[in-house]
């Protein structure tokens, strides 16, 4: 029913320019960066009670997972159970069991959650809204991760 309103993935000529209008616009509108990160940290301020959390990113951060079930639930085929981590359990593959693939993408998580407070904010969110502000910071950080992961995709595609 709603599958050519909402496709699996928007063509990036679509996503793109307009994502780009939204953070420019965020910027314009609020004079604040839009991101994942900072959004997850005032979620959890907001629900510390702290006095100084800005609501409204708490309020984007329950959106974000409101806005995913959404999209899921008006799919065809309905809400579809993925993990995503698949590659981990497979015996051709990582041959994890559960248990231990929980750990290692929960000590991921960690490192990641770490990084991305010690640089100031996520990939996307330095990729996307740093670079839109000009930040050197944030084109460093860019240019660091883009190239890890073009030295990485090759490593691996040697293996």
């Amino acid at each position: 029913m709603f599958s050519a309103v909402l496709p699996d993935r928007l063509p990036w000529y679509i996503a793109g320019p307009a994502l780009g209008l939204l953070v420019v616009g965020f910027f314009l509108f609020t004079n604040q960066p839009l991101g994942a990160t900072g959004a997850y940290v005032e979620t959890a301020k907001t629900l510390r009670r702290d006095p100084s959390a800005v609501t409204w990113r708490a309020l984007y951060f329950v959106g974000i997972a409101l806005g995913g079930l959404a999209a899921v639930l008006l799919k065809e085929e309905g809400f579809v159970s993925r993990r995503g981590y698949d590659v981990l359990l497979d015996p051709n593959d990582m041959n994890l069991s559960l248990p231990v693939a929980s750990i290692v993408i929960f000590i991921g998580a960690v490192v990641m959650g770490y990084g991305a407070r010690m640089a100031g904010g996520c990939t996307s969110g330095h990729g996307i809204c740093g670079t839109a502000q000009r930040s050197p910071a944030s084109w460093a950080a860019m240019i660091s991760f883009m190239s890890t992961a073009v030295v990485a995709t090759f490593v691996i595609n040697q293996i």
